[in-house]
């Protein structure tokens, strides 16, 4: 230790130097300053999404930046569409299968919850009734549906099979 330092004050200066920066380190992870420590921590991704306001009070206020949000997202999807290849192969791989039959099914039972409340809240009797048979017999019908979709895909599978075999 007598070789690296020359004397006992560049030590002292040296320790002080290295508590001001654990103390630095430390107040960024208390989140004194939310938008410097999440800069630090993401190392500046958050940093355009991220706006700090000051409030009537006078306290200083971190905001997220919802228009830069938006403007990423729709940068992205606007790029992957120009790239026909990646929207390809997104549509085909199982996570964009999923994506599609996951909207397909949320769409369908949106448009389907819709027209069943207008139907229950129309004055006709007949409707309400369409709107009720939808309410219960709808789930039913498409569990139907699901099985029988689902027994012919594991006959189509077998019959390939046997036919590779």
């Amino acid at each position: 230790m007598s070789t690296k330092y020359n004397s006992l004050e560049e030590l002292r200066r040296k320790k002080a130097l290295l508590k001001k920066e654990v103390d630095e380190l430390g107040d960024l992870l208390t989140f004194d300053n939310t938008k410097e420590s999440l800069s630090a921590l993401t190392n500046g991704f958050t940093d355009r999404f991220l706006q700090e306001e000051s409030t009537p009070d006078g306290e200083i206020k971190t905001i997220i930046n919802k228009g830069e949000i938006v403007k990423e997202i729709s940068n992205n999807v606007k790029d992957s569409l120009l790239n026909k290849n990646a929207v390809l192969g997104f549509a085909k791989s199982d996570a964009g299968f999923n994506l599609l039959q996951n909207t397909l099914k949320v769409g369908a039972v949106t448009f389907v919850g819709n027209y069943a409340r207008k139907s229950i809240r129309n004055s006709s009797w007949k409707k309400k009734l369409i709107g009720l048979a939808l309410i219960y017999l709808a789930p039913i019908a498409l569990r139907f549906i699901r099985r029988k979709i689902d027994e012919y895909q594991r006959s189509q599978t077998t019959s390939s099979f046997e036919q590779l075999i």
